[in-house]
């Protein structure tokens, strides 16, 4: 556990399913705490308990649901995903639907992506100058920004590559934010919205 800014914890854990390691967050500077696209870390759950018990759990797509069962159960959290993702959850999970462009419990604002799958969140923290949450639209391998590769991406990677650049443009142009926060990658603190902007421009990329 790394702790990334005042309040906002980063790390990471291996995910068998994909075989790769998979990135998470927690902060206790939101009102209430929350977790984003959570897995329970090496230091196991408990390690929450002392720092301000989680109330919510973002999921910034389906797929990321990994394992806030457990902080549900453990901790009574409530676990929320876009409501277009709402069918993968069919065996007894609880899971709250949400619309796009909705202010959520603790300030956090869902902004919609949509591009790779019709759930696909972007989730923004007002806190440190802006933080900007992303699951699957960008990630981040080896200090490098980029998209996940054409395999993923269906019949048409290009045109999702373009709904991609066209919905994050329009929120770099909406919003300030100063940290990114990947599903897939380590965090990039400070001058995020400015690297954003050169990769989907293709400025040094």
């Amino acid at each position: 556990m790394k702790e990334i800014l005042p309040g906002v914890f980063h790390w990471k854990t291996f995910h068998q399913g994909i075989q790769a390691y998979v990135h998470s967050y927690y902060s206790n500077a939101a009102d209430p705490p929350l977790l984003i696209d959570p897995r329970v870390p090496a230091q196991g759950i408990e390690w929450f308990a002392a720092r301000g018990a989680p109330r919510h759990i973002y999921l910034t797509n389906r797929h990321h649901y990994r394992h806030s069962g457990r902080f549900a159960a453990r901790y009574g959290a409530q676990v929320w995903c876009h409501k277009d993702g709402l069918h993968e959850f069919s065996h007894g999970e609880r899971v709250t639907g949400f619309s796009h462009g909705r202010q959520l419990p603790g300030g956090i604002l869902a902004l919609k992506i949509a591009a790779l799958c019709p759930e696909e969140t972007a989730l923004y923290l007002p806190l440190h100058g802006g933080i900007l949450s992303l699951g699957d639209a960008i990630v981040r391998a080896r200090g490098k920004l980029g998209f996940v590769p054409d395999a993923y991406m269906g019949d048409d990677p290009e045109g999702v590559k373009h709904g991609l650049r066209k919905a994050l443009l329009k929120h770099l142009r909406e919003r300030e934010f100063d940290h990114l926060l990947f599903a897939h990658g380590a965090p990039l603190i400070g001058g995020a919205q400015t690297s954003l902007g050169k990769f989907l421009q293709g400025i040094g990329y």
